[in-house]
């Protein structure tokens, strides 16, 4: 008898189209980032706090993904940048094909960092390779500290965890050095910051991570 593993077959085609995405990026020059997390962790929040500090600098692009509605790259727009939006219509994550078919519409020689926000999911954006250079992945202080070990894929495959509403710590029972400590054992090699969107706090080590990771790529 045979079987076929269809979850598994799929997962292959992406990974196809993700170094088909890998290589365009490439081509044209564009460091690239995929950025994860839960719903309401503050993705959307850390793009439009952040890319006015870098705009002066590179020449920005943002894939905007969503189950439904436009709001997330409204938001973004007004920060000048060039958006993207692709609704998944109850996909519960970006895949390769609708990165592919994203990049074809943009201006590609007009970009030197693109940044991919997928959409708010624990599990299913962590199994998708898109063809980017590293993936971040947000978190929220009012989530749980214990979101390391439930969902372990999605910190094993990130670059950089960035720790999101760290002005919130005092109100919420959250142990912060427990969830570092469970996300390096996981993934020994990830790198971790604090921030608050809000106050603004950790947004330079932000933009200074993101530019040295740039260099780094660019060579």
């Amino acid at each position: 008898m045979h079987q076929i593993n269809i979850g598994e077959d799929l997962r292959g085609k992406n990974r196809e189209i993700a170094e088909e995405n890998r290589e365009m990026l490439k081509k044209h020059g564009i460091f690239s980032l995929n950025l994860m997390s839960a719903p309401g962790a503050g993705k959307t929040s850390l793009l439009v706090k952040s890319l006015p500090m870098i705009t002066d600098r590179y020449r920005i692009g943002v894939i905007e993904g969503d189950i439904q509605t436009t709001r997330d790259a409204e938001r973004v727009k007004k920060t000048g940048v060039e958006v993207y939006q692709i609704q998944t219509g109850g996909v519960c994550h970006l895949d390769a094909a609708m990165i592919h078919s994203a990049l074809h519409s943009l201006d590609l020689d007009a970009l030197d960092i693109l940044f991919i926000e997928n959409v708010g999911n624990l599990v299913c954006p962590a199994e998708f390779e898109l063809g980017v250079d590293g993936r971040v992945m947000l978190m929220s202080i009012t989530e749980g500290d214990d979101k390391p070990k439930k969902y372990p894929l999605m910190f094993s495959e990130s670059r950089l965890l960035v720790f999101n509403k760290i002005d919130l710590l005092e109100h919420v029972d959250f142990d912060l050095q427990k969830a570092k400590a469970e996300a390096a054992e996981i993934n020994p090699e990830i790198e971790i910051i604090d921030l608050s969107c809000r106050t603004g706090e950790g947004l330079e080590n932000w933009i200074s991570w993101i530019e040295g990771f740039y260099k780094s790529c660019r060579g």
